[in-house]
């Protein structure tokens, strides 16, 4: 949810709007010679992609995922890769970026829900995790070739400071990036307030229409929000969401339905939103609470069917409105 009203004397915002990473980006800033930058954001989110995308045939994840010879890192990988292993060695691998192949496995991109038993788990899990690969002059470097990368967890985020980097270049120092749901707002509107963004609630269901828990407001800080309440099956009356535990490779069964992290690094709220939702409401507090950089506001299902919140002490500091 952006913002963009501001008294005709002012300067106007620049907005620009499109597709990126398989999700949208939405972009505002004001600049006082009002350039339009939809040409060089197009071009930075398609080098993004060709360099992160398992959904780019050519791009450098998947040509290492497919073990071609001799493939050169680029900066984008590289930083994603060494984001993941900072979120990975800290949540003791409740992040993993390796965990694609049982993504895959369990369908959860399709349609309908693939046949999955124990015996294609045990198989799986013997090239998952991520102490099993490392960037070597260069390189990546695999325990076993059937190792899988996956940046899905944390490359939004990222590509939000791709952006804001290129934004600071030009010399415009007030902005708010949306790509994907992960936001970035940096600096103020002209009036002086600062950026707008809606925290979503969950839905009981993948069709359900969209409606806000929260609102709060950002100044130089970022935040992502993970959820499971779009994303699952249903089978034989369970409800198996998307988040995987890269402990067992099955779905998690706790009963957190949604978690926003605040914090300046929008790769980093990204990848610790995914993580915490592997933790579960009570790890993932407690990991917060202990690390001053991050705030965090959870949403879950109590056993009466009702949806429960708490926000640490920063996060409530920058909520404006919260709806029941």
């Amino acid at each position: 949810m952006m913002s963009s009203c501001t008294p005709k004397h002012q300067i106007q915002p620049v907005q620009l709007q499109g597709a990126a990473q398989g999700t949208y980006f939405n972009i505002l800033y004001f600049d006082l010679q009002h350039r339009n930058f939809h040409k060089q954001v197009d071009s930075l989110l398609t080098a993004f992609n060709h360099s992160v995308s398992p959904w780019d045939s050519t791009s450098i994840i998947t040509r290492v995922n497919n073990n071609y010879p001799g493939v050169v890192l680029d900066s984008n990988f590289i930083e994603n890769f060494k984001y993941s292993m900072q979120v990975a060695d800290s949540t003791h691998g409740a992040f993993d970026p390796t965990v694609g192949p049982l993504s895959e496995v369990w369908g959860f991109d399709n349609d309908h829900p693939k046949k999955v038993d124990k015996r294609i788990i045990d198989s799986i899990m013997q090239f998952v995790g991520y102490k099993k690969i490392k960037i070597v002059d260069g390189k990546l470097v695999k325990s076993d070739p059937r190792m899988q990368l996956d940046f899905n967890g944390i490359a939004q985020g990222y590509s939000d400071m791709v952006i804001a980097k290129f934004l600071e270049s030009k010399g415009i120092h007030n902005y708010l990036i949306d790509i994907g749901g992960e936001v970035l707002g940096v600096g103020r509107k002209p009036n002086g307030k600062p950026w707008i963004v809606g925290i979503e609630k969950p839905a009981p269901n993948a069709d359900a229409p969209r409606a806000l828990k929260a609102v709060i407001k950002l100044t130089n800080m970022s935040v992502a929000t993970s959820g499971n309440y779009r994303k699952y099956y249903l089978i034989k009356g369970k409800r198996y969401g998307h988040t995987l535990d890269p402990y067992t490779g099955y779905p998690i069964q706790h009963r957190l339905l949604s978690v926003s992290v605040l914090t300046k690094n929008t790769a980093l709220a990204d990848a610790y939103a995914t993580a915490f939702m592997e933790m579960g409401y009570r790890k993932s507090r407690a990991f917060v609470e202990s690390h001053p950089e991050l705030d965090a506001f959870f949403i879950w299902a109590g056993k009466d069917g009702k949806f429960h919140t708490y926000a640490t002490k920063g996060f409530r500091k920058v909520i404006i409105k919260d709806f029941n």
